[in-house]
């Protein structure tokens, strides 16, 4: 029989407490919050020889994490999987690793079906079957990337960092850009992102020192998930394209960068179609919006950084947009980005 979980219960009857003790991890606790270096099987090693800092802050009231130096996030069920070694981005694999995790914890979250068939089932008694609502019954207790129901106000357009950077003002416009000087967001250029309908879901936040830079300051602040009326409200830019909501596709020729600066460089460039992915990887997701963003027989250009992690991001582009589309690399010198280009240099890479 197929198992059948009940993620509320499931998150509801685990606590964030004891998911630490059990993966061993040592916290510092002030109040409802506590803070230890992040054990995340995907976290970054340091390269520079440098010690590592507490990275990881847990809100233990609320059940939630954000680690500042490898931009994970979550309640402590996605946590939890992410310890086992499940992607909680992908819906099969949260799934099974939900399972695992009742199974470790001994929760019973509603599951029924076959104890054999089920990890570590084997040497149990059969349970005692129960009488679950259908699934598709089951209210859904997470909302990603929801519509906000309000906007900042009061950026300063004119801060220096976007001048610095040759940021024009009909750019700022466009983009809704500004320094922000208090909340979530001081201190930082405020980003509104959007979903692909244009709805605004959130706002980046991009330091405006880099000698500010840290673990727990990272360059790009990102909206962490928030609880509100029993409701898990996550943010996930995996599931978003930067830009993709002013491009009125599909497109003969789409533009892909990296970040959020090369977006704006390529935009007052004249490069009208381009999207930022916010990272250096293509989720599926983000794939599925670019291929739709183009026509059949249009072309992507692809230009990422220079660097090592701009490499990965083409290959991680290349290896699931170039079954459906046309794609090339415009491929950069291993210290440029694309806003080291003039336009003159940009037209002749799109040639």
């Amino acid at each position: 029989m197929a198992t059948w979980i009940d993620f509320k219960a499931l998150r509801a009857k685990l606590q964030f407490k004891n998911v630490l003790h059990h993966y061993r991890i040592e916290t510092k606790v002030k109040g409802d919050r506590a803070t230890a270096l992040c054990p995340l099987p995907d976290h970054p090693e340091r390269t520079d020889g440098s010690p590592r800092t507490a990275s990881l802050s847990v809100n233990l009231t609320r059940n939630i994490f954000q680690c500042f130096g490898c931009k994970a996030s979550g309640n402590a069920l996605e946590f939890a999987c992410r310890m086992e070694g499940f992607d909680p981005t992908d819906p099969q694999q949260f799934r099974t690793g939900a399972i695992k995790v009742a199974d470790v914890f001994g929760i019973n979250a509603g599951k029924s079906g076959n104890a054999a068939s089920m990890p570590g089932g084997h040497d149990r008694p059969p349970a005692k079957p129960t009488q679950p609502a259908p699934p598709s019954t089951v209210k859904r207790s997470s909302v990603v990337n929801a519509p906000l129901d309000f906007q900042l106000k009061d950026f300063d357009p004119e801060h220096p960092y976007l001048r610095d950077r040759q940021v024009l003002p009909e750019t700022i416009e466009q983009f809704g850009l500004g320094y922000c000087n208090r909340g979530m967001l001081k201190y930082r250029v405020a980003i509104p992102l959007h979903n692909p309908q244009g709805q605004l879901v959130g706002y980046a936040g991009r330091i405006t020192k880099d000698s500010m830079i840290t673990d727990e300051c990272p360059k790009y602040l990102f909206p962490g998930d928030r609880e509100r009326d029993g409701t898990l409200y996550e943010f996930r830019k995996s599931h978003l394209l930067y830009n993709a909501h002013r491009i009125k596709g599909p497109v003969d020729h789409l533009f892909v960068v990296e970040g959020f600066p090369a977006t704006w460089w390529l935009w007052q460039s004249e490069y009208r179609a381009t999207v930022g992915l916010m990272g250096a990887n293509c989720s599926n997701e983000q794939a599925e919006l670019i291929v739709n963003l183009v026509r059949p027989d249009g072309k992507i250009w692809l230009m990422p950084d220079g660097n090592d992690a701009g490499i990965q991001c083409a290959k991680s582009c290349l290896e699931k947009l170039s079954p459906h589309r046309f794609v090339r690399w415009a491929r950069l010198h291993p210290h440029h980005q694309p806003t080291d280009l003039t336009e003159t240099e940009l037209a002749a890479v799109f040639e």
